[in-house]
């Protein structure tokens, strides 16, 4: 693969998701007895990057991970869903990220990442892999990657004319620089409404609002089950209905979603039928369990869309 083949770079975190099934979350000084325990690949970044590879887009990477046998995983992984590692720094003497995952018996989770290697991302990696920024359509990435990584990288992509797409997750506080340069956020409720600095009653369309005011160009709002909804200056919302399906585990819908997104992108959709293809994809997501047991191919999704 060459740089100019690559429709999608994805400025990624690496983690190996450490999975406990439990039967709901836990309390402060409370010990509960896990049903089933599991290792398997994670990381918002990587999961986009696979989600979008099985949608059909030719993705590459820009990561920095350990040389450890979980970094070895992610190598492996990245390989079998034929993604691009060239820009995948390994970091001698450095653990790779992970996140310890509570799965309660509704299929929703809690999350603890700790980030390892990926924390040492910084522009310089990036500014290596500019050949591969200035060629691609769409530059994804969350904010489990250092922010000084991912301004770097939209700022090649602003200049390449490539739209630039940020997952706001873990919802941190975000540097306005980077707002400016955001032509696609996908929150979820609750990051949208952190993010916002509004309470907890303020409706959605205020919420994000506040962040088209800071120079978002576009927020695609994520509401499991209920689907998801688009929110532009001087344009009217647009809402996507859920696909009702029945839920093993939640963990990466969101990264499904955002992967999705950005590969109806770059293959030329426009932002109202990209969601709707990527609100497919995050709906299948759901069905199995692991980040990537339910992640659909373009397939799949092709097919849940002509049947809903």
């Amino acid at each position: 693969m060459n740089d100019k083949n690559v429709d999608v770079v994805c400025v990624a975190s690496w983690n190996v998701d450490l999975v406990s099934q439990v039967p709901q979350p836990l309390k402060r000084g409370e010990t509960l007895m896990a049903s089933s325990f599991a290792t398997s690949p994670g990381g918002k970044g990587s999961n986009a990057a696979v989600a979008a590879a099985r949608q059909g887009a030719s993705v590459g990477l820009i990561a920095r991970i350990g040389d450890d046998d979980f970094g070895r995983m992610g190598l492996a992984l990245w390989e079998r869903e034929g993604i691009d590692p060239r820009h995948v720094v390994q970091a001698a003497g450095e653990r790779s990220g992970v996140a310890q995952i509570l799965v309660y018996e509704d299929g929703d989770n809690s999350i603890a990442v700790a980030p390892g290697a990926g924390s040492g991302l910084n522009a310089q990696h990036v500014q290596a892999a500019q050949g591969m920024v200035s060629a691609c359509k769409v530059v994804m990435a969350s904010l489990e990657v250092p922010q000084r990584a991912t301004q770097a990288a939209f700022a090649l992509a602003k200049q390449a004319g490539a739209l630039t797409l940020l997952n706001p997750a873990p919802a941190l506080p975000v540097d306005v620089a980077l707002w400016r340069m955001v032509d696609v956020l996908t929150p979820n409720e609750p990051e949208l409404q952190t993010l916002s600095g509004l309470p907890a009653h303020a409706g959605l369309q205020d919420a994000a609002q506040v962040l088209l005011t800071q120079g978002v160009q576009a927020v695609v709002v994520t509401l499991g089950e209920k689907g998801c909804a688009l929110f532009r200056s001087g344009a009217p919302p647009v809402f996507v209905s859920g696909h009702p399906q029945r839920v093993i585990d939640t963990i990466g819908a969101g990264d499904t979603f955002t992967g999705a997104l950005a590969a109806a992108l770059a293959r030329g959709e426009d932002l109202e039928l990209a969601m709707r293809w990527a609100n497919a994809a995050a709906a299948l997501s759901v069905t199995q369990a692991t980040a990537l047991g339910g992640m659909p191919s373009l397939q799949a999704t092709q097919a849940a869309l002509q049947n809903n």
